[in-house]
Formats: structure tokens, sequence, C-alpha cells
């Protein structure tokens, strides 16, 4: 029906296109996000994201292949001029409606100036923003005719060189120190890239795209292949031990606001990799896993607070970490007990009452004597290494310090035998050992024999019960381990704050974790790094548009399952089991060959 009446469904397709424009006008995300400049004094993310949606539908008008380029190319300019109409009206009814913000209060004269290019005649602003979406439509439909290894190129150039003006404010702090006046003014205005400077780094990465996808990928791969085992290993090597020292320096280059959205980041990390084990390697949709998180938080704050609540003779911070992480893990075992028999939306139901019981329980008055109730516990002190191991760390810290502090760089410090982990550049040590420690854990468990039974149950729990997997075992074992990350991640949010109120363990923040595995790639441990970074760290960055924070999430998930359902960085089982090879096309490996579960399992 599509074929046979292309206009159709053009004119469906512009139409929803210009329905979401007016809805981003009208609940005032184009106006807020106007504020964060692209380009130095010339175009702004809120433009962007006006003319975002003109351009995906003159894109897809071009799917209709059975058409000629000189219609698809009309086609493309009236799925733009169709896509402006709903703002056009817009500006009418704000001449006629006078007191339209009682009813539509971000429909403000400040969104009005934007959508009409600060023209003082609305209705030939108007006209002028129907031009720009007629044009932007054509646009569209001409990249849509391109080849889609130069649509590639262009996209990546283009994502790369929008994200570095987008982040450009930061990017300012970490080189204002580090490159002369006159540099900087070359490269950034006040806020966001200049001209030159977008249009030449958009250049540069679209050819250095262009280079890698005709050649250099190649070459890369067959180099790689080409080395015996013995180079590949010390290659492997020596690529994670420049890792790990770029790793060790970043503080010092990020300084100490990006230091803090780097340590928000790896508390994420933390309990995106635990929840990894329950979800994405055992298929146990646990909707509660902000329960270890708060075990692990309330427990260190009894054991090492110096306030009330607190012990008569607190520990300290590294004798309470192993407590906190038991602590957490004998949670998950217990939790495990009732919902063993439970599977899907039962498990999922189930796992969130657990966590909206302690949540309530930790703010009613019958703990209150415990742990403080709303109130929540203070006074939690610093993590910190003394005594002989101190003195230790200092002397190891201090001349690798000094190296680094004579090249514009630096580590931790260490003063008098006594290292403290308090300012966020210092705490960045601390959640990078525990992400390390968790990373080689995750890893280990993936490639096991533990793990391989925990993907049989995903794949089919009566299949692998028949295969002689305990499931039983495997799942209680699955959901203690995967607390045990929780409760080291709310150790380290207790002693990262120096208090902790219930407040803090909200459902929001399992949701929050269970996102970044989605995105990131079910199953996928490099996934949860990279979707922890999407969703944790680039809000963090934007954080002027926290109000609109849930509504970008759900727009991430759509878009996400819609273009790329595997996840950013999927696994190899979860890549093969969203893209099967379809009857016609030749299967060169079994699908689930690699879940081979032995029957003595």
């Amino acid at each position: 029906m599509i074929e046979r009446q292309p206009h159709r469904a053009m004119i469906k397709t512009s139409l929803i296109a210009g329905g979401i424009t007016l809805c981003f006008c009208m609940i005032g995300l184009i106006e807020a996000f106007d504020q964060r400049f692209i380009i130095s004094d010339m175009f702004t993310l809120g433009q962007l994201l006006l003319f975002s949606a003109a351009a995906v539908a003159g894109f897809l008008t071009t799917r209709q292949k059975n058409l000629s380029t000189v219609i698809q190319l009309l086609y493309g300019a009236i799925a733009g001029l169709l896509t402006g109409i709903p703002p056009f009206l817009l500006i009418l009814l704000t001449l006629w409606w006078e007191n339209i913000r009682q009813a539509f209060i971000n429909v403000s004269p400040g969104l009005i100036e934007i959508i009409t290019f600060g023209r003082p005649n609305p209705v030939v602003g108007g006209l002028l923003l129907i031009l720009a979406f007629v044009l932007i439509g054509l646009l569209g439909a001409l990249f849509g005719l391109l080849p889609r290894k130069i649509r590639s190129v262009l996209l990546t150039g283009a994502g790369w060189t929008i994200g570095t003006g987008i982040m450009s404010e930061i990017i300012i702090g970490i080189l204002r120190s580090r490159l002369s006046s006159v540099n900087m003014r070359i490269l950034f205005g006040n806020i966001g890239l200049q001209f030159g400077a977008f249009v030449v780094l958009f250049v540069l990465i679209t050819l250095f795209s262009f280079w890698w996808q005709r050649s250099g990928g190649e070459q890369y791969h067959r180099i790689r292949t080409a080395m015996p085992a013995r180079q590949m290993m010390i290659f492997n090597r020596i690529t994670i031990t420049l890792l790990f020292l770029f790793l060790l320096i970043l503080p010092s280059i990020l300084g100490i606001y990006l230091s803090e959205i780097f340590n928000n980041v790896g508390l994420y990390i933390l309990m995106g990799l635990g929840l990894n084990i329950a979800v994405g390697l055992a298929g146990l949709l646990d909707l509660g896993y902000v329960t270890n998180f708060a075990v692990g938080a309330y427990i260190m704050a009894l054991l090492t607070s110096n306030s009330a609540y607190g012990l008569s003779e607190p520990i300290s911070f590294w004798m309470a970490v192993p407590i906190c992480v038991m602590a957490a893990m004998l949670t998950g075992f217990v939790f495990a007990l009732p919902v063993l028999r439970m599977r899907g939306d039962y498990l999922a139901i189930a796992t969130l009452g657990f966590g909206e019981i302690v949540r309530i329980l930790a703010r009613s008055d019958a703990l209150k004597a415990v742990i403080g109730g709303a109130q929540g516990i203070l006074q939690i002190p610093q993590a910190q290494i003394s005594g002989i191991m101190g003195q230790i760390f200092s002397t190891i810290v201090t001349p690798i310090n000094r190296l680094l502090s004579s090249l514009g760089l630096g580590i931790i410090s260490a003063d008098g035998g006594t290292i403290v982990f308090g300012t966020p550049p210092q705490l960045y040590y601390l959640l990078l050992l525990a992400c390390l420690l968790m990373l080689f854990i995750s890893q280990r468990l993936n490639n096991s024999r533990v793990g391989r039974r925990w993907m049989a149950i995903r794949e089919d729990e009566d299949v692998a019960a028949a295969m002689g997997i305990n499931t039983t075992n495997a799942k209680v074992v699955a959901f203690t381990l995967s607390a045990a990350s929780g409760g080291l991640a709310g150790a380290l949010f207790a002693a990262k704050l120096g208090s902790i109120f219930p407040h803090s363990f909200q459902l929001l923040i399992s949701i929050n974790v269970l996102s970044l595995i989605i995105v990131g790639g079910i199953g996928s441990i490099p996934g949860v790094i990279v979707g922890a970074f999407a969703l944790i760290g680039i809000p963090e960055l934007l954080r002027e548009f926290a109000e609109f924070r849930l509504l970008l999430y759900g727009i991430a998930l759509i878009v996400m399952m819609l273009i790329r359902p595997e996840g950013l960085w999927p696994s190899e089982v979860q890549r093969r089991e969203l893209q099967r090879p379809t009857d016609d096309s030749p299967d060169t490996a079994p699908y689930g060959s690699d879940l081979d579960v032995p029957m003595s399992a």
C-alpha cells in the first residue's frame, strides 16, 4: 500500500514530524536547549532540535525506491513544508490569542523569537521558518540519496563535531590552562566552537572516518590478525598498561567538576556490573536493585559514623567495606528465596515490592532509633589510608607525583603518611579501584561454567533444567553475587557524601541502572560502561536541562529499541539473537552454539 501511494506515507511522516516539533516547542525544550551554543553566536542546540525533525522527514522520503530522483527531492521539500506547518500555526495562534501562556506556559516570547528568527513581524518570521524547513527537508532527501557509506562518514563527522560544540564549555575549562588565550579565541568563542574551527574539525573527522572505512580499518585488522600469538599478547599488555596510566593521570586533566561526574558514573558502573549478572547473564529482571545499594550505604554509616547512630567505637572504612558487601550479599540471598519460582513480569513486580519495602522502612519511625529515619545518618568519615600502609603508599606515590607534577600533571598526594580520599579527584582513585576489581570479577564470571549456566537459564529455563543444570542454585548465586557489587557501591557512596538519607535510595536508581544496561547492551560488560557514560555522564554534563532528564531517557530508549535494539556495545550472543540470519542467507554458526552446557553441569 505504501509503494502504490507513496505520497500518503510522505504526508503521514511529515505531519508526525511536525507534531513532534510542535511538542518540543510547547513543552519548553527548544527554548531551554537554545541556551547551549554549538557554533559560537550562530547556531544553538535548540535550533538543531527545532530543525532535526524536518531533516528526518526529508530523509525518510527516500525510502520509496520506485520513485525518480527528482520526485524524491520534491517529496523531501514537501515533507519539510508540512513539518513546518504546525510551528507556523503556533506563531499565528499567539497573534490571535494574547493570553496563550495561561494555558501553555512554555509558549513564551522567547520561544516565538527563536522560531521567528527574531523578526519584528512574526508572520514574516514564520514564513522564513517555513522556507528553512523546506530547505532542510530537501537537504534531508538529498542526504538519503547518497551512498550508505558516504552517509555513515558524514554522520560520524557531524556527530563528533556537534558533540564537541555542545561540550565546548567543559573543553574550555580543561584547555584554558594549557593553551594560550590567542589559541583559545581561535578555537572557541564565549560558548561554542568558532565557525572556522567547526568547519576544520568536521572536515578532519570526516576525512579520517573516510580513510578508516576505506582502508584504515582493514589494515589495522590485517596487522592484528597477522601478529603471532606472543606479539598479540605483548601488544594487548602494552595497550592495557597505557590505558591504566592514562586513567591514573585523568583527574589532573579533568579537574574537580569533571572528576565528580566521573565518580557518579563510576558508582553506576559498579551497580550496572552487578545488575548485569542477574539481568544480562541469568535473565532475572530485578527492579529492586536499589535495596543492595541502600544496605551497603547504611551498614557503612552504622559501622563508621561518629554520630549517635554509629558504634561506640567506630571501625575504619577498610574494615567496614567487606562487611557491607557481605550484608548486601545476605540481603540478595534472602530476597532471592521467595521469588525462585517466579519469572518475567512477576519476578520484576516482586523485586520492585522488596525495593519499596526497604525504602519505606528506612523512612518510617519503626527503625528511626537504629538508622535515623527520615533524618538519616551524619558524620560518616572519609576513606583514608594511614599507619604503616599509609607510609608505604606515600613512599610509592610521592616520587611519581613529583615527576608528573613537573609535566603539569599529578596524582593523589600523600601528606604525613596519610592518604585521604576526600576531594572528587581523590575519590576517583577509590572508585577506579572498585570498578577495576568488579570488571575483573565480571569478566571471570562471564567466561566461567557458572556464567554459561546463567546464560542457558536466560535462554530457556526448562531446557536448562532438562540439561541437568540446578536452576534453583544458579538463581540464588546470581542474586547473591549481583548484590555484592551494589553493596560495594553503597559503601563508597556513603563515604563519598559523608551522610545518607532515605530519599537517596529511590526506585529511580534501579530504573537508571537497568536503563544503562539496556542502552549499553544486555549481557555486555563494555556495554555497561558505555551505557553509564551515555545515560549518567552526558546528563550530568548538561545539568541545566535536568527537568527534561526523564524525557531524554524515554527518547533514548525508544530510539535504541528502534534503531539499535542490541545496544551500543552488545555482546556477541545478544548481537546474534537480535540479528539472526534469514532463511535464504547462509548460517555460518549455529544459533546458541556458544551456550553449550555439559549434562553434568
